[in-house]
């Protein structure tokens, strides 16, 4: 029995290993804070203009960007583009086919991505593309070697260069792009905000239940302990 839980710990423990030392290249900390809906908001924006036409996020409804602050109105306006209604999924503009076509294999849905990847992860990689001309897409990354995915916001960031300095790698801006650095690390900041937001969208909901569920049963402590006081008062 001791062997067979070990072995369900070492499996369940492979994904994120794999995920942590891909690379090697030690992630930064992403700025995540899911209460804030002024940098949810420009995450939202920024993933249906550069995200959503190759990936989707099949699980997430346009319309529950209404916790988030957005009225139905807005949300026609600044996230829905295709023609689909306030209702319906978040579903990519790309069909499968095209994808596998295009890319060599099909853009992932990104409903879960930062629960499966990791915040951290997310934000270090779409900071770590840099021209290769070995690859398909003439992009390569240093935290996911060989990664099929081009540089969609290289216009923001600009282009960077690999520079390896015997075993240590690191990257170089050599173009600069239309966001200064520190802009652009804010702009990438927000977008994983969202898909933190987009792998549980009742987390906030969830958190603030819990807060009022453990405050009733501490009320219901107290009460409990003066009643039961006033019970054996006169026993004691």
């Amino acid at each position: 029995m001791k062997k067979i839980t070990l072995a369900l710990l070492i499996l369940c423990m492979v994904p994120f290993g794999v995920i942590a030392g891909e690379s090697g290249m030690p992630l930064d900390r992403a700025p995540v804070d899911i209460t804030d809906n002024a940098s949810l908001k420009r995450g939202a924006e920024s993933f249906v203009n550069y995200c959503l036409t190759c990936h989707g996020a099949s699980y997430m409804r346009y319309n529950r960007h209404r916790d988030i602050g957005y009225t139905n109105e807005e949300i026609l306006d600044k996230l829905v583009f295709t023609g689909q209604k306030v209702g319906d999924l978040m579903q990519s503009a790309m069909r499968k086919k095209e994808g596998e076509e295009w890319f060599g294999v099909v853009p992932p849905d990104l409903s879960v991505i930062a629960r499966a990847r990791g915040a951290d992860w997310l934000y270090t990689y779409l900071r770590a593309f840099y021209r290769d001309d070995a690859t398909a897409t003439g992009w390569n990354n240093l935290v996911f070697d060989r990664v099929a995915m081009p540089h969609v916001l290289y216009e923001l960031q600009g282009e960077q260069q690999l520079v390896v300095k015997g075993d240590q790698k690191s990257l170089a801006l050599n173009k600069p792009g239309q966001l200064s650095a520190s802009d652009y690390d804010k702009f990438v900041g927000d977008l994983v905000n969202y898909l933190v937001y987009l792998g549980e969208p009742h987390a906030n909901a969830r958190k603030e239940l819990g807060i009022k569920v453990m405050l009733f049963l501490l009320g219901m402590f107290v009460l409990s302990y003066v009643l039961k006081k006033e019970y054996w008062r006169d026993i004691h």
